[in-house]
């Protein structure tokens, strides 16, 4: 039993009783990953969804994933702010540098939570949210342990929110979510390295 979790669902049912929202910038790294994310928490908090992913690849992939984000707001609640930072990808490249040979799963992919999440903490901060979190661990690929260990390394007066969203179904109801809404879901996780990754298991299978 995941007890984290539980206190996770406490204060959502807590925070949609009170008149007053709590604000949480929440990083997303795409619309399909978000949306159940969003239908669980909109209720309870006052979202802004903090769009910051320079290592989506190439940048017509940034901006088709920002539209589709766009739609599933829409659907969830128009209330909701996006925060869309676009960046250049050599940024993404200079924080996971000598890692770029490993496999998917690997440090690389710990750099990469640990690039994107720094900046949602610090943005954070500056802009004096209550909370902030992340989607990515709704998907079954996302560790959701070290998004967790990165959400709650040097907490300012922002606090983490705890983030295990594939719990009670969530990566399914994500893909239930995105056919009803007619989402575009990308068969690779967004940098390069994973696009040549998802090419070398479709050759095998």
């Amino acid at each position: 039993m995941d007890e984290e979790y539980l206190k996770l669902k406490e204060l959502i049912k807590d925070l949609e009783l009170q008149k007053e929202k709590p604000t949480l910038l929440l990083h997303s790294c795409c619309g399909p990953c978000s949306s159940h994310v969003l239908k669980m928490l909109h209720k309870a908090f006052k979202i802004t969804i903090f769009y910051y992913n320079p290592n989506i690849y190439p940048l017509e992939e940034f901006d088709k994933r920002l539209e589709y984000q766009k739609k599933i707001r829409d659907v969830i609640d128009k209330d909701i702010d996006i925060i869309a930072i676009k960046e250049d990808y050599k940024l993404y490249e200079e924080a996971i540098k000598g890692c770029e040979n490993l496999p998917e799963g690997s440090l690389r992919c710990y750099k990469c939570y640990e690039f994107r999440l720094k900046k949602l903490k610090e943005y954070a901060e500056e802009k004096g949210f209550n909370y902030y979190s992340s989607v990515m661990s709704v998907s079954p690929y996302k560790n959701s342990i070290w998004i967790n260990e990165i959400l709650n390394k040097d907490v300012g007066n922002s606090k983490p929110l705890y983030s295990n969203f594939k719990k009670d179904n969530g990566y399914q109801e994500t893909i239930k979510m995105s056919k009803e809404y007619d989402l575009y879901r990308q068969d690779y996780c967004g940098c390069k390295y994973s696009i040549i990754e998802h090419e070398e298991r479709r050759k095998i299978s």
